[in-house]
């Protein structure tokens, strides 16, 4: 009997272990911020997320983000290294076209260690509180010192901030 008291508590012990092992490993990262971004002075729009790091980041890890195109077509992905000393992780889009205000567009994220092996899942939505219609078809500034983009420029003067055209209904 007193054998079974004094391996009550080593087995409890060793079960609260193994719980915090296996929570550990299926948390590594929560997604703590999503959004679009839209960056008036090139005309570009892009995802925006940032990842908090809950648990031990891999050494020599990567993360792959899979976006959902808001032109249609494949969906884009983006292949990043990661860190193990860092405690967020922001991951950000290459420039997207035809987003939609109030549309929900899907992102896949996948946290891998070095031997590209699956650590982490995780799946969400970013839906944008503007369309990109906001944003010119061409960036209004060019170059390191901001010059005024020359391609706006009409033959009568005039310049010419229309949005760009060509994205699915």
């Amino acid at each position: 009997m007193k054998r079974l008291l004094l391996a009550a508590p080593l087995l409890a012990s060793a079960l609260m272990l193994c719980a915090c092992q296996r929570e550990a490993k299926d948390g590594i990262t929560e997604i703590s911020g999503k959004m679009f971004v839209f960056n008036y002075r090139i005309a570009t729009a892009t995802y925006m997320l940032t990842l908090a790091r809950k648990a031990p980041l891999p050494e020599n890890g990567s993360v792959e983000t899979e976006y959902e195109n808001p032109a249609g077509g494949a969906p884009i992905v983006e292949v990043s290294k990661i860190y193990p000393f860092w405690e967020k992780i922001v991951l950000e889009s290459p420039p997207v076209h035809c987003v939609v205000k109030d549309k929900r567009y899907g992102v896949k994220i996948r946290i891998l260690d070095a031997d590209h092996k699956l650590l982490q899942s995780l799946e969400t939505t970013v839906v944008s509180d503007i369309d990109q219609t906001i944003l010119p078809a061409k960036p209004l500034v060019v170059g390191p010192a901001y010059t005024k983009n020359p391609d706006l420029q009409k033959p009568d003067g005039t310049t010419d901030y229309s949005p760009e055209t060509g994205c699915p209904a």
